[in-house]
């Protein structure tokens, strides 16, 4: 596909376009390892095909319903190399769909401080295929921290079955939720954005959203984004096999800055 350099204000100034069949280690970074910040149940593996890989110009990301160090189910997660400060950030992606499966594409810091904050462009249900969530996460160390956002938005389509671009502006004022270049979400950001709890880690109007961040891309399974109340019990390995779709395929990223 022909990349858009100039878009309106907007400059390219970093995509991956997953061209061919070769993964660009040179751009990402693998998490590896049992993460347990929200209860998830997946074993994040490094560089292994099964979970991530590069078919046909679409960067892959695959959870399976295997063992690995304790865990019932593996799954990949990757982090750009590079970060921005302020910009249009947009991914074209197609999600998974099954129990449990927790795809997200979102932002956090270089620095990875402790009340550094966080920029969920797009994380989605697989059970709900129709809808998506993007938020912000700051306000302080946790558990001082709050959560602002689009809250869960449904659409018209099968995020599962077609490509969506999941877009978001970003400026020392606001920040813009997109879907297919339509804005339907804005966060101020231009204001004290401590939580009110604990200490105040901030010096500066704006701050944490005023420094680099950094792409990651993952899909997650289980854990406190599916509260069993709603969704039920936790999804086992044998619920698993019946996952109708456990991929998400990223067909590119791109980041623009003002000209």
């Amino acid at each position: 596909m022909e990349i858009d350099y100039l878009r309106g204000n907007w400059q390219l100034v970093w995509s991956d376009e997953f061209n061919g069949d070769v993964f660009n280690d040179s751009e990402w970074k693998y998490s590896s390892g049992a993460w347990t910040t929200n209860n998830e149940l997946q074993y994040y593996a490094s560089k292994r095909k099964e979970n991530t890989r590069v078919e046909k110009g679409h960067l892959i990301i695959e959870a399976k319903a295997e063992e690995k160090d304790g865990r019932h189910f593996t799954s990949a997660r990757l982090t750009s190399k590079k970060a921005w400060t302020y910009g249009k950030f947009e991914c074209r992606a197609r999600l998974p769909k099954g129990k449990h499966l927790w795809p997200a594409i979102w932002l956090m810091p270089q620095n990875n401080e402790a009340a550094s904050g966080e920029i969920d462009i797009m994380e989605a249900r697989g059970q709900r295929t129709d809808t998506i969530a993007g938020a912000l996460h700051y306000g302080g160390v946790a558990p001082d921290t709050v959560s602002k956002g689009t809250k869960d938005r449904k659409f018209s389509t099968d995020f599962s079955t077609t490509f969506h671009t999941f877009g978001l502006t970003w400026d020392k004022n606001d920040i813009k939720w997109f879907l297919d270049g339509k804005e339907f979400h804005t966060e101020n950001i231009n204001r004290d954005m401590w939580s009110g709890k604990g200490t105040n880690p901030y010096k500066h109007k704006g701050e944490p959203y005023n420094k680099d961040f950094h792409w990651i891309l993952n899909i997650a399974v289980g854990g406190k984004f599916f509260p069993e109340k709603v969704f039920g019990p936790q999804v086992t390995a044998q619920e698993a096999t019946k996952w109708e779709k456990p991929t998400m395929e990223v067909d590119w990223l791109r980041v623009y800055q003002q000209k």
